[in-house]
């Protein structure tokens, strides 16, 4: 999308947010990892595993957005949850000016032979 489409100069551009709700294994900081790593900011639920370390949680919440131009994001309670990934979403959509709603228009047969693809 962002090499073909022109949506964006890097992945962190995309309004794209990985969501691990609950995490069940390392395997979710693994997958969440990999999102983060590629630009696409992740929202993670329930507990949050480093905060046993201030060193590496600041390393996931703050400094990865410094390297990656995305990071880590936590919230425990669900619906608040949805919320973050809506402006998280909301954000990024806004800066690549595709947040207004157009117009939709119905191509007639006319229209449709007029177009160069």
């Amino acid at each position: 999308m962002v090499n073909e489409g022109g949506l964006g100069d890097d992945i962190s551009d995309l309004p794209a947010v990985g969501c691990a709700p609950e995490w069940m294994s390392e395997k979710a900081i693994a997958i969440g990892q990999y999102f983060v790593a590629s630009g696409a900011a992740v929202v993670f639920g329930v507990s949050w595993p480093t905060t046993g370390s201030k060193n590496v949680t600041d390393l996931l919440f703050e400094k990865y957005n410094d390297i990656y131009k995305n990071s880590w994001h936590f919230e425990a309670d669900p619906e608040k949850m949805v919320g973050k990934l809506l402006t998280l979403i909301d954000g990024k959509r806004e800066a690549l000016g595709i947040s207004a709603k157009r117009e939709r228009v119905l191509y007639d047969m006319a229209m449709r032979r007029e177009l160069k693809i």
